[in-house]
């Protein structure tokens, strides 16, 4: 018998091994608005907890008071109410689900993704004026693009962001469905062909960070990760230094080659990237004979009308091929980078409003 007991103690050192090498980031996150969800868990499941665990050990100590071998243990056949008990039964679990209720209602509209951060970290709040990292993220197959309008930078697979700076995100996708995901940052949340949907959040521990894909979308979806960094200012601004330094420049037609499945697409930078990229990836117009889908939207906006046949007001023949050939032809055209354009705005430092 001791011999078993040992093997099986050895048998099981494996896998405490496995265990001890395991990053439990959702418990240990360095972004406010994770960290609040973390709490949110921990907080959920103690209430739950309430009342599960008294219920295990009341039916442990039932079946071992009451079993046959017991003689000495009460019986009576004729028993049939009890109002304590009754009261116990009830209102224990009502206090808790009311509890629950309240805590998910103020913390759904509280830490709702689409609302604006008010805080930095816990008795911190958002400075007056303080204007956000805008980024823009698309969901390729199978990689990440991300455009940064206010530096006129896009990167692949690879994102950053200032310490302690609020970060307005705006997601989309290209062809499936995925999830946008860094949990030491924030929850996930869906990125979604000719839909934007948005995440507020914000970084507070400079460091490198995991984000991926949480939502299976086919053959590379395992190796659909990249690298989020938290940096300083100055840290962060030499990082958008060097991918101005970059020799390549996101066109149309270089997006549109990007655009094409590709498992662990190695990191690239891009100096600078076409007007109005993101917004034709969004409504889906990116090439030269697409109609945009918010220009198709708009014919039905007026009151009471619908929307007229496509076909008869698009121009025909070679109207039609010379108007394509222009849009497309604009939004092939590179935009300059912010340090090389007079009328690019500066970046703005953190905390501040240019």
């Amino acid at each position: 018998m001791p011999l078993k007991k040992t093997l099986r103690g050895l048998l099981l050192l494996p896998a405490l091994a496995l265990l001890a090498g395991c990053n439990a980031v959702l418990l240990h996150p360095e972004g406010d608005v994770a960290l609040q969800q973390r709490d949110l868990i921990i907080v959920s499941l103690g209430l739950m907890l309430l009342i599960v665990i008294p219920v295990i050990a009341l039916t442990l100590f039932f079946a071992w008071r009451y079993r046959a071998r017991n003689t000495q243990a009460s019986y009576d056949p004729e028993w049939h109410h009890s109002t304590m008990l009754e009261l116990m039964i009830w209102a224990a679990p009502l206090l808790i689900i009311i509890a629950l209720g309240a805590l998910t209602w103020v913390s759904t509209h509280k830490l709702d993704p689409y609302r604006p951060l008010d805080q930095l970290s816990k008795g911190r709040p958002v400075a007056a004026g303080t204007r956000p990292l805008v980024v823009e993220v698309v969901a390729l197959d199978w990689k990440w693009l991300f455009f940064y309008p206010e530096q006129g930078i896009a990167t692949v697979n690879e994102l950053a962001a200032p310490v302690d700076r609020p970060i307005e995100f705006r997601i989309t996708a290209t062809n499936v469905m995925n999830s946008f995901f860094i949990p030491s940052l924030a929850g996930q949340i869906y990125a979604m062909p000719g839909m934007e949907t948005k995440l507020n959040a914000v970084i507070n521990k400079a460091g490198e960070y995991e984000g991926f894909s949480a939502n299976f979308s086919g053959d590379g979806f395992s190796g659909m990760r990249f690298k989020f960094h938290g940096m300083s200012d100055q840290d962060f601004d030499a990082w958008v230094q060097q991918a101005r330094k970059s020799s390549e420049t996101l066109s149309v037609d270089t997006y549109q080659h990007l655009e094409q499945p590709s498992e662990r697409e190695p990191i690239h930078f891009y100096a600078s990237v076409a007007p109005g990229l993101y917004d034709a990836i969004l409504n889906n117009c990116v090439a030269a004979a697409q109609k945009c889908a918010d220009s198709m939207m708009g014919f039905a906006s007026d009151a009471g009308t619908k929307a007229p046949d496509m076909h008869a007001m698009m121009p025909s023949g070679d109207a039609a091929h010379a108007d394509a050939a222009v849009a497309h032809d604009a939004m092939s055209m590179p935009m300059p980078a912010a340090s090389e354009s007079k009328s690019a705005p500066a970046a703005a430092p953190s905390g501040h409003t240019p």
